[in-house]
């Protein structure tokens, strides 16, 4: 252990003891809880929110409420991506030679994480401005020119939804393509959040490096989404 990093290689061994035999792969946590629950509630709010866009009737209400929450999401992993354990921080999304083994993000997969990031924010923001003159008015519409609110309503309900589920379906490709062709399961690690070292790991130098996750940055997480979360709840109030 060292300063704020966590270095959580262990054996898959119940006693999780540092050796381990040929047929016993050491493993490091590389995802954090927080981010674990980020990536799996914002999975969540992608689906209830493209539910609640075409499910029959009106279901605007919770289509706003699902963006706020998907806002919050995003605030706390702007935030977490700063502060957050070693492979969640974007410092470290581009692999450096020389640094350590990466367990993280290859650079394709560092690219497409950050273009998905993007398009989640910049579907919420024009969201959050939008105006289809029937049924929804975001809170901050009154803060810009009538045209950019009705140039924002078009983009979100038509050209950013759609660069959306191109990008989920690159994501989702990718994915399937690490599992059947590389044999190397990527959604294994964001459920219990370690992956197992690369061969010639254990004698690499420096060390590989794994991501802190301890009682106390689950806490730090948790007081950073309550942030997140009162300063969405004041962009709401504007509703």
């Amino acid at each position: 252990m060292k300063g704020t990093t966590n270095l959580c290689i262990r054996s898959v061994t119940p006693s999780h003891t540092p050796s381990h035999t040929p047929d016993q792969a050491a493993s490091v946590r590389v995802w954090d809880l927080p981010t674990r629950l980020f990536h799996w509630l914002l999975l969540a709010c992608v689906i209830g929110l493209f539910a609640t866009a075409y499910a029959p009737g009106s279901w605007i209400d919770w289509h706003a409420r699902l963006g706020y929450a998907m806002l919050t999401l995003l605030l706390f992993r702007l935030v977490w991506g700063v502060i957050g354990g070693h492979w969640s921080r974007f410092i470290h999304f581009v692999p450096r030679s020389g640094s350590s083994v990466s367990l993280g993000h290859t650079l394709s997969g560092a690219l497409a994480v950050a273009a998905m990031l993007l398009a989640l924010i910049t579907q919420v923001a024009t969201g959050l401005v939008a105006d289809d003159e029937i049924a929804f008015t975001g809170p901050l519409n009154r803060f810009i020119a009538t045209d950019l609110g009705l140039a924002a309503t078009a983009w979100h309900k038509d050209v950013g939804q759609w660069l959306l589920v191109g990008l989920i379906a690159l994501h989702v490709s990718a994915i399937a393509f690490y599992l059947f062709v590389r044999r190397n399961n990527l959604v294994g690690p964001m459920v219990h959040g370690d992956k197992p070292l690369p061969d010639g790991a254990q004698e690499a130098m420096p060390a590989p490096v794994g991501s802190r996750d301890t009682a106390g940055s689950r806490l730090l997480a948790l007081a950073v989404l309550g942030v997140c979360a009162g300063a969405v709840a004041m962009i709401a109030r504007l509703a």
